[in-house]
């Protein structure tokens, strides 16, 4: 892995709202994000000395989580307690596409992305234990993340990957021949082929990275997946999971009731399609903990958090 450049903080925005757990940009390099109320904020303004805008689109009545804004202006959004949802940002409204897969309730999903032919994808990060303890889904690290599908006018999703480790982040490659997936309980990426040989398969892009990935982002077709590391690398969690199953079950029950406090090391990431990586920036003793999503906006990187109660801005890296 290439030897990490400075992640340089320019700015913190309030947003007057708890863990905007995904940033997405939109075409005027406005950031929209989810927070733990249930509301859909548009935050405005984020390059300029003056403070900046928040306007409230939605609420979802649950907890948004990965969002992914379509060309038409509407707002898909994967909820961890009403599932896959559709949001118009002109009036507020929201729509049920699915809330349920494999005839359970998606209770943490997770993050979603639209292709070109209508076909949206989506990720359940675990099918064991509901946003409140994800915590013990990555001690315990049984693989019962999702990939899914859901066809232009299905109301059912169609199972892609059941194995995941706490599956979350989506993007797709260039040429919409594959999906990147995160897999932040084992610290990788994986890409599954949607064309050409191994089509429907899933097969490693890039593995064993310094940190858990998070939410992927991907600005232009041209432009590098970024990725979010919501944590970085843990030696005793890594020896944990080789342990047996009733060890790490046990650890997770005790870790659900133990205080958690993120690290203070945070990091960003991004690749090409070949799994090269183009960027790695991090920045040890942050006050901005536990970065769960990253985009560019207003040329600037926007990250996101779950645990923060506003949004950082930051420098953008020289292109290489």
């Amino acid at each position: 892995m290439d030897r990490s450049a400075d992640l340089v903080p320019l700015r913190y925005v309030a947003i007057g709202g708890h863990g905007p757990e995904d940033v997405v940009a939109d075409p005027r390099g406005r950031v929209l994000t989810g927070v733990a109320d249930g509301r859909i904020l548009r935050v405005g303004g984020l390059a300029g000395p003056a403070p900046a805008r928040v306007e409230v689109l939605a609420e979802t009545g649950g907890r948004p989580l990965g969002l992914e804004l379509l060309p038409d202006g509407a707002l898909l959004v994967c909820d961890a307690v009403r599932g896959l949802l559709r949001v118009d940002p002109r009036d507020g409204t929201v729509r049920v596409l699915a809330g349920e897969a494999a005839g359970e309730p998606l209770r943490f999903c997770s993050n979603v992305l639209a292709l070109s032919d209508g076909s949206v994808y989506f990720t359940v990060s675990s099918r064991r234990h509901p946003l409140e303890h994800w915590l013990g889904d990555i001690v315990e690290d049984v693989p019962t993340g999702l990939l899914l599908r859901l066809a232009p006018g299905a109301s059912t999703p169609d199972l892609l990957l059941d194995d995941l480790h706490f599956a979350n982040g989506l993007a797709a490659s260039a040429d919409e021949s594959f999906l990147v997936v995160a897999e932040t309980g084992a610290r990788r990426l994986r890409r599954y082929r949607l064309t050409g040989p191994g089509a429907h398969s899933g097969e490693p892009f890039a593995e064993d990275l310094p940190g858990m990935p998070d939410n992927l982002w991907r600005g232009a077709p041209d432009g590098p997946v970024w990725v979010a590391l919501a944590q970085p690398r843990v030696p005793p969690l890594d020896l944990l999971h080789r342990g047996p199953a009733a060890v790490r079950a046990a650890a997770a029950r005790l870790a659900l009731h133990a205080p958690f406090r993120p690290s203070g090391t945070i990091g960003v990431m991004a690749f090409d399609d070949d799994g090269r990586v183009v960027h790695h920036l991090t920045r040890r003793r942050s006050g901005y903990r536990m970065v769960t999503a990253v985009c560019e906006a207003a040329g600037h990187l926007v990250l996101g958090s779950l645990w923060e109660r506003g949004l950082a801005v930051c420098e953008t890296p020289a292109p290489k």
